[in-house]
């Protein structure tokens, strides 16, 4: 007799509608799964095996074949083991195969009929809602996930025996709901503050008007002069989260295993890998790709701490995702597109010993050192970076003073506003920000009057700019102008947007 449960695969973060065949057949006593399974799939023959014996339930012993399909797509983790298990119930008889096949059946089986929490059922979720599939039994874990998905009729089940009562109609199983309004509502408090930072009143201007346009952003200061501080309290005076983003966010921390307790990713991500962090750790990959801290980062901010301590060809990485919002990872069986459209900052110390320029202590390195130190970043990695800040050290009158600055909040209303005018220019381009603008769009909405013209040409000349940089000059321009609700780019947004690009050639050769 062949029954079917049906149940859900993942590739990147997009799921699919796997079948779930079971075939029981008289024969020698088997067990077999096709359908492309992965090591973790073949072994759920002997979970669920043990796991309805260990219930009470009847498994065949006759030949006993599982079919995944499609049989084309690799099929991977312990989601399956619930759906065969049901199938295996169903297809002896002891389920009606009917009632088996409508809901949705995920969860990883423990020996003695536990079910497990598995990784990817958000994205699962949001597929079964397209296909008009909203009943879904998941692991009780899980089920805060994939009820905040509108419109799903989300079952959690925390034993075998309890689906098994629920499918007979002896037991029915309760409804999970978690409106996605109550995981917002404080979201906006964070215990960081801008105002926390004290002096660094340049530092704050550029990290505005990096939040402002979602522009790259570097720090290069002494140790101790606050690059920390501030690139943690960029998130502070970044909009809040839409729940599209979120959930697109919280669909990237459900494949990779990282939502723990929260159902849904509700305050932008802040991502700070060690400088000694793989190829695989940074972008994403492995054997069994899995995304990397740039994806981790989708929606937030990438801090890179010590930045030419991250060996160059790991820096180099992260051209891809800065250019286009995106990282493929090819491997011989699969193509996988993780979303990667993040803030990065960097921070770095001006030389080895942290003190090149200081005016209080003196600097140990020689010039070659220097010279090697920056070397590390390689001049298409630092073209892609839109605001190259100085960080000095604090002096002691800003420590001891009393002066309160500007709360997060404060510069976040800014930023809001000056988002919104970039909604409504580009509400027809498919642009979300300044920093996203192409060359067309850069000619659209950035010209410039002969007064400013005649100074971004200086300035090209002078520095030595790229082709890049001088388009990354005109969107910063733009960005200032946003924050001031000016409708042209004025001379003196332009020579705002210029310094910040002073350090390609004054400082880095």
């Amino acid at each position: 007799m062949v029954a079917k449960t049906f149940a859900f695969g993942v590739l990147g973060i997009q799921a699919f509608l796997v079948e779930v065949e079971v075939d029981v057949a008289s024969g020698l006593p088997s067990f077999t799964v096709v359908g492309l399974p992965d090591n973790i799939v073949r072994e759920s023959k002997e979970r669920v095996k043990s796991a309805l014996l260990n219930c009470g339930y009847p498994f065949p012993m006759d030949r006993v074949t599982v079919n995944l399909a499609p049989a084309h797509l690799r099929k991977e983790g312990a989601a399956f083991d619930l759906p065969m298990a049901i199938g295996v119930l169903a297809a002896s008889g002891f389920l009606d195969p009917e009632t088996a096949a409508r809901p949705i059946l995920l969860g990883e089986l423990s020996l003695d009929g536990r079910i497990k929490a598995v990784t990817g059922c958000l994205p699962m979720a949001i597929r079964a809602r397209e296909l008009r599939r909203e009943i879904m039994i998941v692991p009780a874990e899980n089920a805060p996930e994939a009820a905040i998905v509108d419109g799903m009729y989300v079952l959690p089940a925390s034993h075998l025996a309890d689906v098994v009562e629920h499918l007979r109609g002896t037991r029915p199983l309760s409804r999970a709901q978690v409106p996605a309004s109550d995981l917002f509502s404080g979201a906006s408090q964070d215990p960081l503050d801008l105002s926390d930072v004290k002096g660094q009143e340049h530092a704050k201007r550029a990290l505005e008007v990096a939040a402002a346009g979602a522009h790259n952003l570097l720090l290069i200061g002494p140790p101790g002069s606050g690059k920390t501080m501030l690139a943690q309290r960029l998130p502070t005076i970044l909009p809040p989260l839409s729940l599209e983003e979120s959930l697109e966010t919280s669909q990237i921390y459900s494949v990779a295993g990282l939502l723990g307790d929260q159902p849904l990713i509700v305050r932008r991500p802040f991502r700070h890998p060690h400088h000694t962090i793989s190829d695989a750790g940074l972008v994403g990959g492995g054997h069994v790709p899995r995304p990397g801290e740039v994806s981790l980062a989708h929606h937030g901010v990438l801090f890179l701490d010590e930045f030419p301590e991250f060996r160059r060809n790991i820096l180099d990485l992260l051209r891809q995702p800065l250019e286009d919002g995106q990282v493929t990872i090819a491997r011989a069986s699969m193509t996988l597109t993780y979303p990667a459209r993040f803030t990065l900052v960097a921070a770095m110390n001006p030389c080895p010993c942290g003190f090149a320029g200081d005016p209080t202590k003196p600097c140990r390195c020689s010039a070659l050192e220097i010279q090697r130190y920056r070397g590390r970043i390689s001049g298409p990695i630092l073209d892609r970076i839109d605001l190259h800040v100085d960080v000095p050290a604090v002096k002691v009158e800003d420590l001891q003073g009393d002066h309160r600055a500007e709360s997060s909040p404060q510069v976040r209303a800014r930023v809001m506003e000056a988002r919104e005018r970039q909604r409504a220019r580009f509400r027809t381009e498919g642009i979300f920000a300044n920093a996203a603008m192409g060359p067309k769009e850069v000619k659209r909405h950035c010209a410039l009057d002969p007064h400013g013209e005649r100074l971004l040409q200086e300035a090209v000349r002078t520095l030595h700019l790229s082709a890049r940089a001088y388009h990354r000059i005109l969107k910063v321009g733009r960005t200032i102008a946003d924050l001031e609700g000016a409708e042209r780019i004025a001379p003196h947004h332009v020579l705002e947007a210029i310094q910040y690009r002073s350090l390609d050639r004054t400082f880095w050769m």
